[in-house]
């Protein structure tokens, strides 16, 4: 009789069949998903709660303002509400506009703006031209002291105020002090080329150009008396010529005769340029 093998044997002698049992499904079950699709699932499980969450985020202050109290609105929705308003985050009251805060912007009213200021400016030359300035009477026959070419402008000074370059190099000329009314002499022969009632802050103003030695001399005569000029631009005038009196216009504080001389087109001291060359 045959002898028969024992299961274990039967089982031993079939080296693959428990490996294929092993990787076949069990009957009536599902074989089990592969690690690669079970990280895409959790991958997309991950995904869904982040957007759960945004959603949530957003959601519960939407929900919140719905019910609450006009105490706990933002700013945003009062803003919402009524979108021609601003809400502003402060006890600050804008302050009312002036007139007087903004200037001209149309063209009507730039046009009235120019209008009033030309108004005022021919106002202006109108109240000046009505000062009159009555001629002082002064003896023409006087003649200046001195001889020669270059003169002092003065027969009598009693001080001798700000010289040249004074106050920073802003004074260019040298101020001769005295009595107002005293007659002022031309210091060389030329022709006069200023002679004005108000010549900025020279006040009543006399210029005379000439030619001595080759170079040109201008000589300046400023803060004279009103009325008191004797010459007119482009008159031949002789050194020693009275030509006007003492006074104190223009930017001055007391009588005294602001002298200036420009040689060449540059001023010098008037005083030195005197004593070098005054007879």
């Amino acid at each position: 009789m045959a002898e028969q093998n024992h299961p274990a044997e039967v089982e031993a002698t079939r080296p693959g069949r428990r490996a294929l049992r092993a990787a076949q499904p069990a009957r009536g079950g599902t074989r089990p998903a592969p690690a690669g699709a079970r990280r895409s699932a959790g991958r997309r499980l991950a995904v869904v709660g982040v957007i759960a969450a945004l959603v949530g985020t957003v959601s519960i202050p939407a929900f919140a303002a719905a019910g609450s109290t006009p105490e706990a609105r933002t700013i945003q929705q009062a803003a919402f509400d009524d979108a021609q308003s601003v809400v502003v985050a402060s006890e600050a009251k804008p302050a009312g506009l002036a007139r007087s805060s903004y200037s001209a912007t149309t063209a009507d009213e730039i046009a009235k703006k120019k209008a009033e200021a030309a108004a005022a400016a021919r106002a202006r030359q109108a109240s000046l031209a009505s000062v009159q300035y009555s001629p002082v009477k002064i003896d023409l026959n006087m003649v200046g002291p001195g001889t020669g070419s270059i003169r002092w402008p003065l027969a009598k000074i009693n001080h001798i105020g700000e010289g040249f370059g004074a106050r920073g190099g802003e004074h260019q000329g040298v101020d001769l002090l005295t009595n107002g009314g005293t007659p002022i002499y031309a210091a060389t022969s030329g022709t006069v080329n200023v002679s004005q009632e108000s010549f900025g802050g020279y006040g009543v103003c006399i210029t005379i150009d000439t030619v001595i030695g080759g170079k040109r001399v201008s000589t300046l005569y400023g803060h004279m008396r009103y009325g008191s000029r004797q010459v007119v631009h482009g008159q031949k005038v002789q050194v020693g010529q009275v030509i006007g009196l003492v006074g104190s216009t223009g930017r001055s504080t007391a009588n005294h005769l602001h002298f200036e001389v420009i040689i060449n087109g540059s001023h010098v001291d008037p005083l030195a340029w005197l004593r070098a060359n005054a007879g």
